[in-house]
């Protein structure tokens, strides 16, 4: 049973009011379904979206963030648990370890990175929980070529693309968690 998703994101807004609307109605569902939050605790862009609307819904949230971005991501202090770590590396692990699945929101090259990084525990057998793109509007569309182009050329083995699941919105989202 999944209580607590580890929501990785952008600390932008994006371009796109569709992501932010995505991440507000992925926070209040989290809340509704009585799922704890765990996110990189900003206050800003997708990140500031998910935990404000979780908030509002009465939601518990547990945010994880290193000292050296509290002031550009204005750590939000008002959550249910918050953590400041030294390092991204220490942040990531902590969200990790506190969550029982992984959501990735559109963002940078951070949620990249976050992205990537639980993929790879997953490719080489250090965790099983689930991992879902969700992919507001199409934007994890090139990420999925790009999967696909790696397993093409022989750089992963076809298994990789079952290591994680892309839904279209939060609401699939929601029932993929549900079920586990």
């Amino acid at each position: 049973m999944i209580r607590s998703v580890c929501v990785f994101c952008g600390s932008r807004s994006g371009r796109d009011p569709a992501y932010i609307a995505a991440a507000e109605t992925l926070g209040q569902g989290l809340a509704g379904a009585g799922i704890r939050l765990v996110y990189g605790a900003g206050d800003v862009g997708l990140m500031g979206a998910v935990a404000r609307a979780a908030q509002a819904a009465g939601g518990e949230t547990f945010g994880v963030i290193p000292a050296h971005l509290m002031a550009l991501e204005v750590g939000k202090s008002d959550l249910t648990s918050f953590v400041v770590t030294e390092t991204m590396h220490e942040r990531k692990k902590v969200m990790f370890m506190n969550s029982d699945a992984i959501v990735v929101l559109p963002g940078g090259a951070g949620s990249l990175d976050e992205f990537f990084e639980v993929l790879t525990w997953a490719q080489l057998g250090l965790h099983s929980k689930p991992i879902l793109l969700l992919n507001t509007a199409g934007y994890w569309d090139p990420l999925g070529a790009l999967i696909d182009h790696v397993v093409d050329q022989g750089f992963a083995d076809a298994s990789l693309k079952s290591m994680f699941r892309t839904v279209p919105d939060p609401a699939e989202c929601l029932e993929a968690l549900a079920a586990g």
